[in-house]
């Protein structure tokens, strides 16, 4: 009876070469971050790269074939962290309760990762393929965009809004920018001392909440009671 095959474990030589590979390229990446976000993609160079982190650009190129290589794997290492804060959402039955719970996990991410969130919806990005992405296009599991545009179509489909709010992908996003405003508004300016910013999420919610009311039909108003005629007395 033929033995079934093993795989041959790795020698710790060759542990440490993976090891030396992975961190060198979260080195690249980490660089190439600070300076998308500090100078902008158009103006950063692969050898701009390498000299921040004293590498030859022959060694950048061992990892990555370009820079918009290099933006595309920051981008689906960014959105992908970012989906998966919308994995428990997805178990919440009432789509308008989806929705606010949706743009609360937003709200929470931009500000507990400004760095990330610069570089993922306050940066200019050249026009990428969808396909050189690791992550699908239009999967609601993968695409947060396309997972929020399914709650807003899952609100409509339910009749959870009002007539004049029926073209999904207006609504998809305008519920985008009412969050990303506020959120980019403190990250890029939360520290002016010509203005008393009050606490960032609270102000998100306070607009988050008001943009989705706004949306919903007004509440049928009770019925008056019936009133009852009073029997007309007769005359003696």
């Amino acid at each position: 009876m033929p033995r079934p095959f093993l795989p041959t474990p790795p020698t710790p030589s060759a542990s440490r070469r993976s090891e030396a590979k992975a961190a060198t390229r979260e080195k690249i990446l980490a660089a190439a971050r600070d300076l998308f976000l500090k100078e902008g993609f158009e103006a950063i160079s692969m050898r701009r790269i390498a000299h921040a982190i004293r590498y030859t650009p022959a060694a950048i190129y061992g990892h990555f074939k370009d820079k918009t290589e290099l933006l595309i794997t920051l981008g689906d290492q960014d959105f992908e962290f970012f989906r998966s804060k919308f994995h428990a959402i997805q178990a919440i039955t009432d789509p308008v309760d989806r929705l606010r719970a949706a743009g609360h996990a937003y709200i929470d991410f931009a500000l507990e990762h400004p760095r990330h969130y610069q570089l993922m919806f306050m940066t200019k990005w050249p026009i990428i393929d969808p396909a050189q992405s690791s992550l699908e296009h239009g999967n609601a599991d993968e695409d947060s965009y396309a997972f929020l545009d399914s709650v807003v179509i899952d609100c409509i489909k339910a009749g959870r809004f009002s007539a004049k709010y029926r073209d999904h992908r207006m609504v998809t996003q305008a519920c985008w920018g009412v969050v990303h405003g506020v959120v980019a508004l403190y990250i890029t300016h939360g520290d002016d001392p010509w203005c008393e910013f009050t606490r960032p999420r609270d102000t998100a919610l306070l607009l988050l909440d008001a943009s989705i009311d706004g949306m919903l039909p007004p509440p049928l108003a009770p019925r008056p009671a019936p009133t009852r005629r009073r029997k007309a007395a007769r005359k003696p």
